[in-house]
């Protein structure tokens, strides 16, 4: 039986996994978490053949969690589930250890077929992230401005193109007001830009929030 671990700030949508799952012979959900930090708990104390982790858990981030979570259990196969399209979060969770992902409105049957791939030791990509991955790497072309940037910086970037005040981003982060200001002041130099405007108009013209 493989046992698996559902992180999800979302009692719903653990119940809606769980559910889909129970209808799946040789699968069985044994432990759900509501936060990164009790996933990390559960994986300290029992063992698990693949954890489902949203990464937009309140809190530390999902990338975070998932970095934390590689380094406590390294084989540990994790996949992620995420309202994120792809092209914002797919590439850097794959970078920090992630076996697949998958966003939300994914139909079931993919959802079992991603869990199956990954527990036989495979990696999951939809048809339309591999097309852009290998698109990327076909073509020697000049990385965008924003994958300059490292993960922090990013989620920086985010929740400021989402209109979010450096206050509320340094509360969710747990960062005191002036590191966001810091890294702030990176990202508009690193990606060459001299204001919030003109970070915000960036963030939509690349697509980068919906």
């Amino acid at each position: 039986m493989v046992k698996i671990l559902i992180a999800d700030d979302h009692a719903i949508v653990r119940r809606g996994l769980t559910q889909i799952i129970k209808d799946s012979p040789g699968m069985e959900v044994t432990a759900e978490a509501g936060t990164g930090l009790e996933a990390l708990d559960l994986i300290a104390k029992h063992d698990f053949d693949i954890l489902v982790l949203d990464i937009s858990m309140p809190g530390r981030s999902g990338l975070d969690v998932l970095k934390d979570i590689k380094r406590l259990k390294p084989s540990l196969p994790v996949l992620i589930l995420s309202i994120h399209p792809e092209e914002q979060y797919a590439v850097r969770v794959f970078k920090s250890g992630a076996s697949g992902y998958m966003t939300k409105d994914s139909a079931p049957e993919e959802l079992l077929k991603a869990l199956e791939k990954i527990v036989q030791g495979g990696k999951y990509v939809t048809p339309s992230l591999a097309e852009k991955m290998a698109v990327s790497l076909d073509k020697d072309i000049q990385k965008p401005a924003h994958e300059l940037l490292s993960d922090r910086e990013y989620q920086v970037l985010y929740r400021i193109a989402k209109g979010e005040t450096v206050k509320e981003i340094a509360e969710d982060l747990f960062l005191s007001a002036k590191t966001v200001s810091t890294y702030r002041a990176r990202i508009l130099e690193k990606m060459n830009l001299k204001n919030n405007a003109e970070l915000i108009h960036y963030a939509f013209s690349h697509h980068l929030i919906d």
